[in-house]
């Protein structure tokens, strides 16, 4: 809708502390009438007309410019006004306004009064109410306007317009909020230092829609050349000819050399062997170190002349600077040259020979060569640099952008202090994708899809035409946190509150924007309830391109507000998490297109801050309490998403210092809405789309799925701060309701690389991954399903359709914070994540159920420093891990030098004792990890799994074995903290000493993986517990383990069985077992329930199997858990020792012999697709292309050739 206005001469109010305007004029046009802002606009008509109000108290006359006449005005009376939609018919007319600058005044904008401001202005305050309108006017030719405040609130039918939708402000507008912290009173609601929509008010801001963000299309090398710039220069020692000879093409130094031909006759010799060695065509650069000339021949002058086009070097005398550029054996009317007279007063200036080339993909680069005498010192050097002016090449149209505007270009490698900004340069020669940016890269940033994962760097503009921005001091001062901030953070802060009539934003820039203190952020929905038509709203609040930079709280924050749409918006560079939502009820938003980037740690919240921060700030817990960083802090994310019922859409969290994405989980509403929902809804429901979204260059994780914040006071029970993170796990259910059926949350199309820690967490059940891609990430991928027993039975965690790889071709750089450079798996210098040592995973396991499934793995190979691994485990893991895990059709390419690790005691890993790490375990359904289908994968030292016809894979520290597995589930009471050792009777020498969970537990537990159909000696570190729970896990109907357990020999026991419904804890179908006369009667699987306690040996002997059905993930029956308890009661001091094995000695038997026929070749395994990137309707055809060159034929290769090395039936090309 357009904005257009005519002048108006109105009445004003005399001098005073505030200027009360109420007019009335003529125009073209009002806000949201449909037509342009401003009197020339092509979109209204072009009209102005005068119209004189009458004065109520006199004949004077006033303009609505902010003079001093007195008296009060008003305007005539009219019927209220409609919607600002409808507003053209019942007021057309906007006045000029003109106030001029006063600070010490509070202009009211009201009832009647319908600007339009005409030039800058600045008050102490502007009220926007009753009715009142204030239009910014757009004369793109005219002299930009600013308007300056302490704040600015609208409210109460109060409207300000800058554009509108149709027809966008062309011009330039600033509104710019001035003021230092507790200077003045704060507006009850809204602070200091704010634009404030209450009420019934309208903001609407409408600059030019450019395009926000796009993504490089070529990689921008440090100093914007491939190989580098590159920089010389010598002083005394480099007497002679010095050269540098270069590849034209990609402006790479191919050699180097020093010439002495002033005392060395012989050196000429070796000049001509030298230039003989380069290749026709090559650049070369030459520089006279001290002087060159008493001894260089009259032949090498003449080849210097012909090969090099110098037309001096035949006159070149003793000390004579002389610099040159050519082309070995090219045209020497392009040679560059110069030579100076040495004088004897020892400074000559410099002999300077510059030349520009382009490279292969156009990149326009300098060569210079200097040489000279300055004070009595001799000075040479070369100088290979880009051209003022890189020109980058980016994947969408962008000639929106203008000179001037500023970008910013992300980084693509583990720090998010890669990310560099530059200033735009006219560009006539550029394409439609290209610009041309003032200043050299410092660091590399990829424009390429590497290893099929797209790794392509994000582009932003941060300019805009309409500003909004807080006006800052120096330096940090008073009470602004100043002990972790040098700078000032009291910027501005847009603030909009519920029952708002309308707010649109797009096309603007918001800069120094947010406060260090709750609730001021660059833009905030306070309780602003539904947005969107459910909230009554014709039209849906949306925040439209936007470039939000350089701020000091947050970007946008979403409090108690639902349905707001946020798109192609960019947050960049601000102090904790960057798009928010608050308090956990917040649903049905959709970030769609958005860019976030650089986000710092601030001070608001517990997980906004830092270490340092969080062990500092401690006036809001309990006591003496001292916070734990690592757990407690140390959270801040570029999406802080606080409730999953939400939209995440081809988003880029490019940079943060701890997530990227982070789904958080309150266990209930926090803040001011408490109550809002019963206590566990939002772990239970169901997740948004998430679409497409970009994770990369974060320190903790690129994606994180699991953990909560602390929803209750600081007290003596729990000392932490109120919103702590804490734990949480997520279970999506239909209607967020734990009894109706699973609603499985859809990860589809993540892009995750060079995140230090983590691609991407997720930790609870159903959540399922597929078409992503991993990539230089220290994991890539952990799913830690809550599936096993005794949390949340039937779910799982999936990932499919999806690519790892473990180093790329993406090197990085060094600096920008980037800690660790060292050698890759190739050799080569690259960072790397975590230090130089960390033991890189594509794929870590932890608990279970997870399966994976079309999935391809590259680059996974270890170094002298330290393990890289396709799969892997979580390390020093105290729980146990479920045999349902399981891998299929999985593609290893070659370049894969380690498939699974089970790791090993040293760094990282520890001793590599705790007793996850000791039951690791997954099922290789289809033989396409190990070559040897329907195999089970186990540690090496786990003779619980173990049997004769085992593989063993000692550069796994693993094995491979056939046969059937599940778990047995142990809960042990009085005592609590004995550490159980566990045995198969087979491998009684070999036993598993598993210390359980917590040993501060009011019961412990111990879940070791068990082979079915096998006989167990249980023993204890101590006399046996008194009482004993034994649980079947993942046993299907009929499944039987035989179990023997140690207990002093004076025992009298009570065997009860029964089933255990947890969900509803509940028992049913009790049981009591009986004392069998013998063990053989008791162990012979005919059904009885009979127990035999051997008072010889010490051994109760019972036979355990399931007689229940069980279905897909569920570790128990459908009728429940059923369990064995046992209770022993035992005299003090009694003898508890046993001997090591109660059952007949026999040698282990090969029952399940590994398969005679491995797995052959797969066609249908690994990722269908060739790549994963952000524009997935692109399809890739890969092709193999090799030159002949010299070290080719030397390898014996006989020919080159282009090769499309396949093409997949959905691929068009």
């Amino acid at each position: 809708m357009c904005l257009c206005a005519g002048s108006v001469q109105s009445r004003g109010e005399g001098a005073g502390s505030a200027h009360v305007l109420r007019a009335a004029g003529t125009g073209c046009g009002s806000a949201g009438s449909g037509e342009p802002p401003g009197g020339h606009s092509s979109c209204c008509p072009s009209r102005r007309t005068r119209r004189r109000s009458r004065c109520l108290r006199g004949t004077r006359r006033g303009a609505a410019s902010g003079g001093s006449a007195s008296g009060r005005y008003r305007a005539p009376s009219r019927p209220p006004r409609p919607p600002a939609a409808a507003a053209a018919a019942a007021d057309p007319h906007l006045a000029p306004w003109r106030p001029g600058s006063d600070t010490s005044r509070t202009a009211v904008v009201g009832r009647g009064a319908a600007l339009r401001l005409e030039s800058s202005a600045a008050f102490h305050s502007l009220v926007i109410r009753d009715g009142g309108r204030l239009v910014f006017a757009d004369r793109p030719h005219g002299p930009p306007i600013t308007l300056r405040a302490r704040y600015i609130l609208i409210h109460d039918g109060g409207e300000l317009h800058i554009g509108s939708e149709r027809c966008p402000y062309g011009s330039r507008a600033t509104i710019s909020l001035y003021g230092r912290a507790a200077e003045g009173a704060a507006v009850e609601g809204f602070g200091q230092k704010f634009v404030g929509v209450g009420r019934g008010g309208v903001l609407e801001l409408h600059g030019r829609r450019p395009r926000s963000w796009t993504l490089l299309d070529r990689t921008l090398h440090p100093g914007g050349l491939r190989h580098g710039p590159y920089s010389s220069e010598n002083r005394w020692g480099s007497r002679g000819l010095n050269l540098r000879v270069l590849d034209g093409g990609t402006a790479r130094v191919l050699a180097a050399g020093r010439f002495d031909t002033h005392l060395r006759p012989g050196e000429c010799r070796r000049l001509r062997a030298f230039l003989a060695l380069q290749a026709p065509g090559s650049v070369v650069a030459a520089a006279v170190g001290d002087s060159a000339a008493r001894s260089l021949t009259p032949a090498t002058r003449l080849l210097l002349r012909d090969r090099l086009g110098s037309r001096h070097i035949a006159r070149l005398g003793h000390r004579q600077p002389w610099a040159l550029v050519g082309i070995l054996g090219g045209d020497q009317l392009a040679t560059a040259e110069d030579r100076r007279e040495y004088r004897g007063s020892g400074t000559t200036g410099l002999a300077v020979a510059q030349r520009d080339f382009l490279t292969y993909d156009g990149t326009r680069f300098t060569v210079t060569a200097f040489s000279g005498w300055i004070k009595g010192v001799p000075h040479n050097g070369f100088k290979v640099e880009v051209s003022k002016g890189i020109i980058l090449h980016l994947v969408d149209e962008v000639t929106s952008w203008l000179p001037g505007d500023r970008i910013v270009v992300a980084s693509t490698d583990y720090s998010m202090h890669q990310a560099e900004e530059f200033n735009l340069l006219p560009c006539p020669e550029c394409k439609s994708n290209q610009v041309k940016i003032d200043g050299s890269p410092l660091y590399l940033h990829i424009g390429e899809v590497i290893d099929g994962v797209d790794m392509r760097a994000e582009v932003g503009l941060l300019t805009r035409n309409i500003l909004i921005q807080g006006e800052m001091e120096d330096s940090c001062y008073g009470q602004n946190q100043c002990q972790f901030f040098s700078f000032d953070t009291f910027g501005g802060h847009i603030k909009i509150l519920r029952n708002f009539s309308s707010v649109h934003m797009s096309g603007v820039e918001l800069k120094n924007m947010g406060q260090q203190i709750l609730g001021s952020y660059p833009v905030h929905f306070h309780l602003a309830k539904d947005v969107d038509e459910r909230g009554g709203y014709e039209r849906p609040t949306y925040l439209d391109n936007l470039a939000i930079h350089h701020c000091f709280s947050r970007c946008v924050a979403i409090h108690g507000t639902h349905g707001l749409l946020v798109k192609d918006t960019i947050g960049y560079d601000t102090l904790g998490h960057c798009f928010f939502l608050e308090d956990g009820t917040e649903q049905r938003n959709t970030f769609y297109h958005n860019l976030g980037l650089l986000t710092r740690s601030g001070t608001i919240l517990p997980s906004d801050r830092n270490e340092a921060m969080c062990l500092a700030i401690r006036s809001h817990v309990y006591g003496n309490y001292i916070p734990v960083p690592s757990s407690n802090c140390m959270a801040v994310s570029t999406f802080w998403i606080a409730n999953p019922n939400n939209n995440l859409i081809e988003n880029a969290a490019a940079g943060a210092q701890d997530v990227g994405i982070w789904y958080i989980f309150h266990r209930v509403p926090t803040g001011q809405s408490e109550g809002q929902y019963p206590e566990g809804q939002a772990e239970h429901t169901p997740l948004g789309v998430f679409y497409n979204n970009r994770v990369h260059s974060n320190f903790k994780a690129g994606l994180f799925i699991g953990k909560g914040v602390k929803t209750t006071r600081a007290n003596a029970e729990d000392p932490r701060e109120y919103l702590t993170v804490d734990n949480a796990r997520f279970h999506p259910h239909q209607d967020a309701d734990p009894e109706k059926p699973r609603v499985p949350a859809v990860i589809d199309g993540l892009i995750a690389f060079k995140n230090n820690d983590h691609g991407a967490w997720a930790r609870g059940g159903d959540i399922i991954f597929r078409n992503s891609g991993f990539s230089d990430n220290g994991i890539g991928l952990t799913l830690a399903s809550d599936g096993t027993f005794p949390t949340d039975e039937g779910s799982s965690l999936e990932v499919t359709r999806s690519i790892f790889v473990g180093e790329s071709s993406n090197t990085g750089s060094q600096g920008g914070q980037n800690s660790y450079w060292g050698k890759g798996a190739n050799g080569e210098y690259r960072t790397l994540p975590r230090n130089k040592t960390f033991p890189i995973r594509g794929f870590q396991i932890y608990d279970g159920p997870v399966r994976m499934a079309k999935c391809t793995f590259k680059k996974f190979t270890p170094t002298v420093d330290r393990h890289s691994s396709a799969i892997g485990f979580f390390m020093k893991n105290s729980w146990q891990i479920s045999p349902q895990n399981n891998l299929s059709q999985i593609l290893m390419e070659k370049s894969v030098g380690l498939k699974v690790f089970f790791g090993r005691s040293g760094q990282w890993f520890g001793n590599n004792d705790n007793d996850g790490d000791k039951t690791s375990v997954f099922h290789d359904l289809d033989g396409s990890v190990t070559g040897y289908p329907d195999t089970f994968i186990g540690r090496a030292d786990n003779y619980l799994l173990r049997h004769p016809g085992c593989l063993t894979v000692p550069r796994w520290n693993g094995v491979v074995c056939t046969g059937k597995f599940a778990q047995l589930y142990i809960q042990a009471r009085r005592p609590e903290n004995l550490t159980l050792l566990i045995a198969r009777a087979a491998y009684h020498s070999h036993p598993l000493r598993l210390q359980g969970v917590n040993r501060g537990a009011p019961y412990q537990q111990y879940q070791p993986v068990v082979m079915l159909e096998q006989a167990y000696i249980i023993q204890w570190d101590g006399r046996a517990p008194e009482d004993i729970i034994l649980y079947p896990i993942n046993f299907n109907r009929g499944d039987w383990l035989c179990v023997a357990l140690c207990y002093p020999r004076e025992a009298v026991f009570q065997v009860v069985a029964d089933i255990y419904q947890r969900r509803t804890g509940t028992v049913h179908s009790v049981k009591h077992y009986l004392a069998a006369p013998s063990r053989a009667s008791a162990l012979n699987g005919t059904g009885e329930r009979l127990f035999y306690f051997d008072r010889a040996s010490g051994y109760l002997f019972v036979h355990l199997q399931a007689r229940e059905a069980r279905e897909g993930h569920s570790y128990c029956s459908q009728q429940g858990c059923e369990r064995i308890k046992i209770t022993a009661h035992m005299y003090p001091g009694g003898s508890w020792s046993c001997a090591p094995n109660p059952f007949p000695e026999r040698p282990a038997a090969p029952q399940h012999p590994m398969s005679q026929h491995p797995a052959g070749p797969c066609r249908v395994c690994g990722a269908p697709q060739l790549a994963i990137t952000s524009t997935p309707s692109v399809k890739y055809v890969r092709i193999q292309i090799q030159s002949l060159g010299r070290a080719g034929v030397q390898n014996h290769l006989t020919s080159a050739f282009i090769k499309v090395c396949w093409v997949l039936p959905h691929l068009k090309w």
